[in-house]
């Protein structure tokens, strides 16, 4: 059997729906990517899995890219092995071929569905799909409060910060670990994780598969990014692959990072994030304000983490009620497809990647 590591290409977050799907599709780096068309309930994340445990029992390495609505479903498969991929392609990351059929391809599950059947049930349909869209704006609504009020402690944290210290820390780090020379991959892109309706969901495990020693950076005040930042740029001069894990809050800021060349993995740790695996070394980053600053903030900064705490809480009750919901419409549609059909095409498609 092959091995098995998982990561997201979307998240949900204060700034909504955020994706890789771009930096993730760059067709040249492809043999054959797959893009999956087709509506609710129709199997695409049924049949990317059942490709991902056929490439698995033949021994090849793949990477299940979960989705944020539903951590139990996949927005995509990948075996970089023999580069290819299959991904979902619809809304609200959808997708278009750059070099039809020489690289990348549709692939039609739409075409399994009963259309009359379909039609009968339009009014509810198009309820269902206004009410769950509806859940995730409020949703995107709360978590854009939390993320505010988030920037306003950590900008207040800052103003307290021994920056001095912190380079210190980072540079100690970078000479101890990035050393010699790597193989010239450069960068690949994913988010460790995302909030969902079951709460934020990281996928530690993954870090742990790839990376033996892990830094656990315990970080409430937003410190890890600029190290992270400088530990990526020592690692892109040196010439090493690394896979960069955006925050899904702030784009721009490296959230996670890892360098399976070094077997070595930098990930930040606070509250909603916490990693249960045994950590490498463990660097207190929240010990870079001072004393006296901490001190004198101590109230106002337990009060915002208190609303901030209240704020992710009522958006991941909305992403339950856009889950429940999104369930309620597959169940219109299940009805609709013909999945022996779909069976059918899903074993084609394994026996054309394999050849």
């Amino acid at each position: 059997m092959g091995s098995a590591t998982h990561f997201f290409l979307g998240a949900n977050s204060g700034l909504g729906f955020q994706n890789l799907f771009t930096k993730f599709c760059e067709s040249e780096n492809f043999r054959d990517l797959i893009i999956l068309k087709g509506g609710p309930g129709c199997g695409k994340s049924t049949m990317m899995r059942k490709v991902g445990e056929a490439m698995e029992a033949r021994g090849e390495a793949v990477e299940y890219l979960h989705c944020s609505g539903d951590p139990q479903s996949l927005d995509g498969v990948y075996i970089p092995r023999i580069a290819t991929a299959v991904l979902d392609g619809t809304s609200p990351h959808i997708l278009e071929p750059s070099y039809p059929v020489a690289v990348d391809r549709y692939v039609n599950l739409g075409q399994f569905y009963d259309i009359e059947q379909g039609k009968r049930a339009r009014d509810e349909i198009i309820y269902r799909t206004k009410t769950y869209k509806e859940a995730y704006r409020g949703a995107y609504r709360v978590f854009r409060a939390a993320r505010e009020l988030e920037d306003q402690r950590s900008n207040l944290l800052h103003q307290g910060a021994d920056l001095e210290r912190l380079a210190r820390r980072t540079d100690g780090i970078i000479s101890r670990e990035i050393r010699g020379r790597g193989s010239g991959k450069g960068d690949q892109y994913r988010f460790l994780g995302s909030l969902t309706y079951q709460g934020a969901i990281w996928r530690f495990d993954s870090v742990e598969s790839l990376c033996p020693r892990v830094y656990h950076l315990l970080d409430s005040a937003g410190f890890a990014a600029s190290m992270l930042s400088q530990i990526h740029a020592a690692a892109n001069a040196k010439g090493y692959g690394v896979i960069v894990c955006p925050d899904p809050e702030h784009m721009d800021r490296i959230q996670h990072l890892l360098l399976p060349e070094l077997g070595t993995a930098f990930i930040t740790v606070r509250e909603g994030m916490e990693c249960d695996g045994e950590a490498y070394r463990r660097i207190h980053l929240d010990a870079m304000v001072v004393p006296d600053h901490l001190k004198r903030w101590k109230g106002k900064l337990k009060l915002m983490q208190k609303v901030i705490r209240t704020l992710r809480r009522e958006g991941i009750e909305l992403l339950q009620t856009a889950k429940e919901e999104h369930d309620r419409l597959e169940a219109l549609y299940h009805p609709c497809v013909d999945f022996g059909g779909i069976d059918q095409l899903t074993e084609q498609e394994i026996q054309r990647i394999t050849r």
